[in-house]
């Protein structure tokens, strides 16, 4: 049957009008091939920008250049994820995908000033700085996924995200019902509401088998309970961003988290679900920006301290 051949986003075909293509190259590192978006002038600070679970370079297409107008933003597509190769399936885990990004990092050699990740995203970058892998002057948690969700379905997700990945079938099958009205319902269950072109970009993802297989893959082996016991011993000042409407993590999350920080505070931005950078990047731009001056990473006139 024809829509069971498994399919990765392909960069020839599905990258044509792929949001900021100009600001895309492909890197080796390690055993990986990786699609990397790169804004701002190389003299700024250096913030990286990592997406969460499902989600590519699409998900900053907005966040990015308006981040480039004060650093220069990095932007990789997680491996297995949009244009970047999967990791073999014995390194899916958060401290085996960590240990892949910071292999990118050395490849780019890049000194780090700022870090922000979204939901999934955040979580590899705090266990990054726990690792000594990155050390950058502020870390961003937008929406992130930093503790176990409350009840049964934070034990009973990874070992079915296992089973659905480890059955060859089941990627290809999720990838043939990615329709929009599909993906407007799942977005729609996160909070968030998209406009034409962020649901178009996410049904171009999810109806490749092979980016649905990356994103069950890095479900596989999470375990935020053991980032969560590490999570005290963070030295890096970090800024939790919270939408008020998060369905996907529960914004009382985030202020659990900053509790048993030492140098932690929370941004509610109402109004916002778990894709808040995308659905108002002015607003999540000048929270960085602002952010970032009074860590003094940038000067008040927005040059690099």
């Amino acid at each position: 049957m024809p829509f069971l051949k498994e399919e990765r986003p392909d960069w020839e075909r599905d990258g044509h009008d792929w949001p900021n293509r100009a600001a895309s190259r492909f890197v080796e590192a390690g055993t990986l091939r990786w699609h990397v978006q790169e804004f701002g002038a190389r003299q700024a600070p250096v913030l990286l920008l990592l997406h969460g679970i499902g989600a590519a370079t699409h998900s900053w297409r907005t966040l990015a250049p308006l981040l480039a107008k004060d650093f220069r933003v990095i932007a990789p597509d997680l491996p297995g994820h949009g244009f970047s190769d999967p990791l073999p399936a014995e390194d899916l885990s958060l401290p085996g995908i960590a240990r892949a990004v910071a292999g990118l990092l050395r490849t780019l050699d890049v000194p780090l000033a700022v870090a922000a990740g979204h939901s999934a995203g955040a979580a590899l970058l705090c266990r990054m700085c726990l690792d000594g892998t990155i050390d950058p002057r502020l870390l961003i948690a937008l929406n992130g996924a930093l503790a176990p969700s409350p009840g049964a379905a934070s034990r009973l997700f990874p070992p079915m995200a296992r089973m659905l990945f480890r059955n060859a079938v089941t990627p290809k099958l999720l990838a043939w019902v990615a329709d929009r009205a599909a993906v407007k319902r799942l977005i729609d269950r996160t909070g968030s509401r998209l406009d034409a072109t962020g649901l178009d970009l996410y049904k171009l993802l999810l109806a490749r088998s092979g980016h649905v297989a990356g994103a069950l893959g890095m479900m596989t082996n999470w375990d935020l309970e053991a980032l969560g016991q590490d999570l005290p011993a963070l030295k890096q000042h970090l800024l939790l961003v919270v939408g008020s409407e998060d369905r996907a993590i529960l914004p009382e999350t985030g202020f659990a988290v900053r509790d048993r920080l030492r140098d932690a505070r929370v941004e509610l931005m109402s109004g916002l679900g778990h894709l808040a950078h995308e659905e108002a990047p002015e607003r999540v731009a000048e929270l960085l920006v602002r952010e970032a001056r009074s860590v003094s990473v940038l000067a008040p006139g927005g040059a690099e301290a």
